[in-house]
């Protein structure tokens, strides 16, 4: 049960975002009770996330993270403070999470396009604009590629860092090319949006609202399979590990794990100093000192951060960031994820051995 203060509270939250006006299918919607329970249990009330709590130390949340981060800086950057829109003016108060009013105003509503860390902008969104405000990343191949700009592809540069594109970035993935959110080889050609049948092409035909939860029923229904993971709608072998009847989530994971096999290979090679991967701990590479292919001792830690970057490096490395920390990618836009993880494999492959040809590129 909802303690009484808490439901008044988020009433009062959800009125005083603007949202007084009830349409008729908010009337047969859920009750408040019921929205206030989903949200309680989902990751945006989560106040112990670090995605939240990061700051609290620092006693405000920077106007660069207080967009996302907070209610109140979501609000100023969508303008439906009466500020300036697309950026936040001031500090945020830790404390916060992503609560009713952030996504219910009238601006939030009215929201139908979004640009991307690329500078390309998407159109004709809908209700998904809102998601996508956030869920985008913070990087893109055109960063990457900035960063790189006249750079010897194999020369370790004490300039370089490991580049993140932040996490979660559904909506970047969804959007391919369209949006250049991983790194993209010259020369090669990338799927765009990945679309889907009416009901199941916005964020919330497979995401519950509240609760975020994904709803699988219809996947499942349509696809006639008992597990999400084994869906694949084309043909091919992508990680060549002999299974062509695999659910494409599994082709992902394989190419994923070769590229991370990859990158440890070149790492020692050619760079010149091991790595590992410790996918919880920022900046998530890191020198592999005793050369054992575990994160293990005091090796995480940001003193012991990777440095010894080189170009090709770090496009694969950003690329194989990009994959893991969208887990729904192979339900977002899994010819993407294929394409990136195999070209990355294949820039690094002219350098080393790898354990892992891949199959055919989708």
């Amino acid at each position: 049960m909802i303690p009484k203060l808490l439901t008044l509270t988020v009433t009062t939250i959800f009125l005083s975002g603007l949202c007084a006006t009830v349409s008729p299918a908010q009337e047969a919607a859920p009750s408040l009770a019921d929205v206030v329970e989903s949200w309680l249990a989902s990751p945006h009330a989560d106040l112990s996330s670090e995605s939240f709590r990061h700051w609290n130390e620092d006693g405000a949340v920077p106007p660069a993270c207080a967009n996302c981060h907070t209610s109140a800086g979501f609000r100023d950057f969508l303008g439906a403070d009466g500020s300036e829109a697309g950026v936040v003016d001031h500090p945020a108060l830790t404390g916060s999470t992503v609560d009713c009013a952030a996504c219910h105003n009238r601006t939030a509503t009215a929201l139908d396009k979004v640009t991307f860390p690329s500078g390309t902008m998407t159109e004709g969104l809908g209700s998904s604009a809102v998601c996508w405000v956030c869920h985008q990343g913070r990087q893109s191949s055109v960063s990457v590629e900035s960063a790189l700009a006249g750079l010897d592809e194999d020369a370790v540069s004490p300039d370089l860092g490991f580049i993140n594109v932040h996490y979660r970035a559904a909506a970047a993935s969804l959007m391919g090319a369209a949006a250049h959110g991983g790194y993209e080889y010259p020369g090669k050609t990338y799927a765009g949006r990945f679309t889907h049948v009416p009901g199941f092409d916005n964020c919330t035909g497979c995401h519950q609202p509240h609760t975020l939860a994904v709803d699988a029923t219809g996947c499942l229904d349509c696809h006639k399979t008992a597990d999400i993971a084994d869906i694949r709608t084309r043909p091919g072998d992508f990680d060549a590990d002999g299974d062509s009847a695999e659910g494409i989530a599994h082709e992902i994971a394989g190419l994923h794990a070769a590229l991370g096999e990859a990158i440890g290979a070149y790492a020692a090679a050619v760079a010149g100093t091991p790595v590992i991967y410790a996918p919880e701990s920022y900046p998530y590479f890191f020198a592999d000192l005793n050369a054992n292919g575990q994160a293990d001792g005091d090796e995480v830690g940001y003193p012991n951060r990777y440095q010894s970057w080189t170009p090709r490096l770090l496009k694969a490395a950003y690329n194989y960031q990009f994959v893991a920390k969208d887990p729904g990618i192979h339900a977002h836009n899994p010819a993407y994820a294929a394409q990136i993880l195999i070209d990355s494999l294949e820039s690094l492959g002219e350098k080393v051995d790898i354990a892992i040809k891949s199959g055919p590129r989708p």
